[in-house]
This record gives C-alpha cells, sequence and structure tokens, in this order.
C-alpha cells in the first residue's frame, strides 16, 4: 500500500513533469516511502491513481493544478507545491508530505459502543487505545456510552484519518464517514486482542460512500451483524425508559402505599408518580424499542413503521416480543422498499420523508392488526401466565438457567439474551426475572473480587490489584468486570462464575424476589418497593459470590505455575 500520493498536473512540457515525477520517485525510495504519481500531459494522464490508492494513502502531494485541488483528495491530508520546488529539491517537497502522517504509522479514528453504554464501550476504547500506541500508530477514540458521545470526534480528525475503526455492538450513524474507509467489528475483538483488530481493519476496510446506509457493511465474516445487532440497538434505546419508569413506579409505592394506583389518588403526588411512571414511560418502552431495531436495520425510514408497529403490539397485547417482530418486519420492509422503488431524480427526495415511512407503516400496521398481534398476545399471556405461577422446581430451574446463561459469555450474546428477555416481562408486570437476572450478573465480578482477597496467592500482583474495581463494577451491575480474569484463564474462571450466578438466580427465582428496575446493583436496593423480600434477595447475591470464589480458589493454580 502507499504511503502517499502525488499529482502533476501543472508546468510546462511533458517532459518536464515526467523528471519531476521520478525526482519524487527517487527521494521517496531514500526516505523509505512507497509512493505513487500520476501524471497529466498534453496527451493524457501517465500511471492514472486507482481510488483504492488514494483511500490507502497517508497523504496526497499536488503539483500544479487548479486552486480548488483535486476533488478526489477531498477529506485527506494535502500538501501543495509547484513544478519548480519539486525539480529544485524533492526531499524537502516529500519531507513536507511525511510530516503531516504520524511518525510511524496510521491515523486512525475509532469508536466505541455497546447497547447499555456502559463496559464493553470504555473497555473497547481502552484496549484499542493501548493497541494502537503498541503498534505506533495515532489512534482517537469516540465513546458512545449511556450520556450520549464522550470526547466526540471533530471534522478534522475525521478528514485527516487513514481508516475509521467502528467497534460496536449496536449501530452506529456512519453519516460522518463518506469518502473513508471503514472497518466495523463488535466490542469483543476489541477487548481481546485490539492490535490484531486494527490490523485486520488496516487491510480489510472498505471505501464508505458518499451517502452511507446503516445497514451496509463490510463484509460478511465480521462478528454480531445483523439481527443481534439490531435487536441490542432496539434495547439500548429502551433501558432508559424503563429504568425511569421502574423507579418512578417503585416511588409511587413509597409515597401512597399499596394504595397508589387507585382512582382515589389520582391527584396527589403517588399518584402522579405513578401516571408518569406506568402511565407514561413503561407505555412509550415497547413502541421505542420497535422504533429502534427499525431504525438500526432501514436508518430513519424504518423509524416511524417500526414505533407504530411497537405502539400497536402495546395496544394488542402482543407486548415487547409484538414490538421485536414488528421492529424487524417495519425496518426490513421499509429497507426493501428503498431498493426497489426507482424514481427519477427530481422526486427522489419523496422517499425518506413521504413514501417509505407511509408504506413501511400501512404494510406493518396491516401486518399486526390482523396476522401477528392476536397470536402473539396470546403467547405472551401464556408466558406471563407460566411465570407468575412458577414456584419450587421450575422456579428453581428458571433461576439456574438465567444465572449461568448471564455469567456464560459476560455481556455476550447469550447474557444480553437472558437480560432483554427479562427486561421485556417488566412490561407485563413480571418482576421475578429481572431480579433473578441481576443478582446473577453481580455475582462474577463480586465473586472474583472476593476470590483476589481470600485465595490471594491464585492471582497475579495486577490481578490482585485490580480486585477492588472489579468488586465496584459488580456492585453496579457490570458483569464485564470480570471479563480480564476470564479471558486470562477461561476454562477454570467461567465454570466457577457460572455456577456462583446459577446459585444466586434459583436463590432469588425461588424466594419470589421482584425487581422492578433493570439496572443499578446494589445503589437501587435502597429505594423503597424497588425490590421485595430485600434480605433474601441480599442472601441470594452473598451466595452466589461466595460459591464463585470457593470454587475459584479450589481450581485456580498458585500465580505463576505452569499447567503440567
Amino acid at each position: 500500500m502507499s504511503d502517499i500520493v502525488a499529482i502533476i498536473a501543472g508546468g510546462e512540457g511533458t517532459v518536464t513533469r515526467v523528471l519531476a515525477a521520478e525526482a519524487l520517485r527517487r527521494a521517496a525510495r531514500e526516505a523509505g516511502h512507497d509512493i505513487e504519481i500520476e501524471v497529466r500531459t498534453g496527451e493524457g494522464v501517465l500511471d492514472p491513481l486507482a481510488a483504492s490508492r488514494i483511500a490507502v494513502a497517508g497523504v496526497a502531494i499536488e503539483v500544479g493544478g487548479s486552486e480548488a485541488g483535486d476533488p478526489r483528495f477531498a477529506g485527506k491530508a494535502t500538501i501543495r507545491a509547484t513544478l519548480a520546488d519539486v525539480l529544485a529539491d524533492a526531499a524537502a517537497v516529500l519531507g513536507r508530505a511525511a510530516g503531516t502522517m504520524p511518525p510511524g504509522g496510521r491515523r486512525i479514528v475509532a469508536i466505541t459502543s455497546c447497547p447499555t453504554g456502559i463496559a464493553h464501550t470504555f473497555m473497547a476504547a481502552e484496549g484499542l487505545l493501548q493497541a494502537a500506541k503498541a503498534l505506533g500508530h495515532e489512534i482517537r477514540v469516540e465513546t458512545q456510552g449511556s450520556v450520549g458521545a464522550g470526547t466526540p470526534l471533530t471534522e478534522d480528525e475525521i478528514a485527516a484519518a487513514d481508516i475509521v475503526l467502528i467497534a460496536a455492538d449496536r449501530q452506529v450513524d456512519l453519516g460522518r464517514f463518506g469518502g473513508k474507509r471503514v472497518f466495523q467489528s463488535g466490542t469483543k475483538p476489541a477487548i481481546n486482542d485490539g492490535k490484531a483488530l486494527i490490523a485486520r481493519a488496516l487491510d480489510e476496510a472498505e471505501l464508505q460512500g458518499g451517502t452511507a446506509r446503516p445497514a451496509a457493511r463490510t463484509g460478511a465474516r465480521k462478528p454480531r451483524t445483523g439481527p443481534y445487532k439490531h435487536l441490542m440497538t432496539g434495547v439500548s434505546f429502551m433501558i432508559p425508559f424503563v429504568t425511569a419508569g421502574g423507579l418512578l413506579i417503585a416511588l409511587a409505592f413509597a409515597f401512597g402505599g399499596i394504595h397508589a394506583t387507585d382512582a382515589a389518588q389520582a391527584h396527589s403526588f403517588a399518584g402522579a408518580l405513578f401516571e408518569i411512571g406506568a402511565k407514561s414511560a413503561f407505555t412509550l418502552f415497547v413502541p421505542v424499542l420497535g422504533g429502534y431495531i427499525a431504525y438500526s436495520i432501514a436508518d430513519r425510514p424504518g423509524l416511524a413503521p417500526g414505533m407504530i408497529g411497537g405502539l400497536l403490539a402495546s395496544l394488542t397485547g402482543a407486548g415487547f416480543l409484538g414490538a421485536i417482530l414488528a421492529g424487524f418486519i417495519g425496518g426490513y420492509a421499509t429497507r426493501w422498499l428503498n431498493e426497489i422503488l426507482r424514481l427519477p431524480r427530481g422526486l427522489q427526495g419523496l422517499k425518506p420523508v413521504l413514501l417509505l415511512p407511509v408504506l413501511g407503516t400501512l404494510f406493518t400496521g396491516l401486518l399486526m392488526i390482523y396476522v401477528i398481534g392476536r397470536p402473539v398476545a396470546e403467547l405472551l399471556h401464556l408466558m406471563t401466565h407460566v411465570l407468575r405461577s412458577m414456584q419450587g422446581s421450575s422456579a428453581l430451574a428458571l433461576g439456574l438457567l438465567l444465572g449461568a446463561m448471564m455469567a456464560f459469555d459476560m455481556g455476550g450474546p447469550v447474557n444480553k439474551a437472558a437480560y432483554t428477555f427479562s427486561v421485556g416481562l417488566l412490561s407485563a408486570q413480571v418482576y421475578t426475572p429481572m431480579a433473578a437476572v441481576m443478582a446473577a450478573g453481580m455475582t462474577p465480578p463480586l465473586g472474583i473480587a472476593l476470590a483476589t482477597r481470600l485465595f490471594a496467592s491464585r492471582f497475579n500482583t495486577l490481578e490482585r490489584e485490580s480486585g477492588l474495581s472489579t468488586g465496584v463494577l459488580g456492585l453496579s451491575f457490570i458483569t464485564e468486570g470480570a471479563i480480564p480474569y476470564a479471558a486470562e484463564d477461561p476454562f477454570r474462571v467461567i465454570p466457577c462464575t457460572m455456577t456462583g450466578s446459577a446459585i444466586a438466580g434459583a436463590i432469588s427465582m425461588v424466594a419470589d424476589v421482584k425487581l422492578r428496575v433493570p439496572h443499578g446493583g446494589v445503589f437501587v436496593l435502597p429505594i423503597p418497593n424497588a425490590v421485595t423480600h430485600l434480605g433474601l434477595y441480599v442472601v441470594a447475591i452473598v451466595a452466589g459470590s461466595m460459591v464463585t470464589a470457593v470454587m475459584l480458589g479450589l481450581v485456580k493454580k498458585p500465580a505463576g505455575e505452569a499447567d503440567g
């Protein structure tokens, strides 16, 4: 790949331009740079630059040419020189160009994001920062976390970048990166092996069109694209509504007692809190889930079909299951319509604001009313009835299953499946799975943190020093805090964490603990009515953590001892 591309378009005579090109090539060889040069003459163009070569170049040189510059270099670091400058001292011109490139490496801009915007987002960012530093590349990372974009990328940084690396488990808007080379991945590769991910991105990144489509991908081998990423995008936008609604409902019962929902309490403070939490936030989260699944698939034209389909799911009793189906139907239908509708150029503006939303909404809405709504509503009603009636061995089995799923991949697809299932059931007033899932999600980092204190000889110095921060992550219901330990010794750590989490989930389910909020860890437990049977819930978390810690002490070898 070329470090530098150049165009020689000005000066007198073909021979002079060819000599200038040869002078630049010789200077590049002596300086250890790769260069490709396009020479424009009266007879035609010599060695024309391919778009792919321009895309991978770190810097461009324009010799002569118009003041406006070559439009193919838009967004790329470019220096200008005269033909006389090159013939007098080509090395100096080349030195100016090389000075605009990061020493020894490439300029990379990156975005990291995960569905909850908490742990994986920042762990992936840290992995990329450390990997780029080790490889000698210059990198800037924008973290799209739970409170928006942190350290947002500037237009100048994007323009100067050689590649854009997206490490995200949810959909990221690519509109800023038209004309840049873009590579998309999940967060796990950035966390586990940032160096390999950067090397792959530099090799496989593809040129992004001027108008980005969220459905565009850089290759079928990219992890967790397609339905999983679309679902996680919907979940990430849904969670704030569930959190706000759940806490406000809990506070309504704290102020108004068990009669907070009575008509007589409608004009009281407790009644107002219930109105905001249950009748507003909880009413909205189902349509938001459907809307942003469709948005992830079809961009803005998919938002209305998905959200309206989600609202119809709520009105017909199909709940979150219906909203998920509405989101996928609305998104894929809208994207398909966008591909098959062919309009004259002057009417293209009607597609995103009129035709696609209307036709997509009509198709999705009719399917929800006449085909999908009633069967899914009956399925959700049956599932709700079964879950509410679970006692004894059935509750134990569900708790064991949900708990083990939460610790299996600690923020991966299996973990998110258990979490999404439990959050969705909040709309049906089924709260026990949510309690089991949060207890099980807290257990792995808490158990590991405890093990670093009880069995210090089983951990190296860095692991012991990280134990306190891992425990804090566990208290905050950030399961991903256990990932560094699991990555270091997966065949011993993961079975231990799965066992502890399964026990925590089982105790929570058998004790019929109900949790009204989807996140927050121990920090939401003091809120009145946020959780029932608080004492037993604490017992579940402590028991799961102790089992994890003791098992780790038994199965892990002393630090530094090699496997025999």
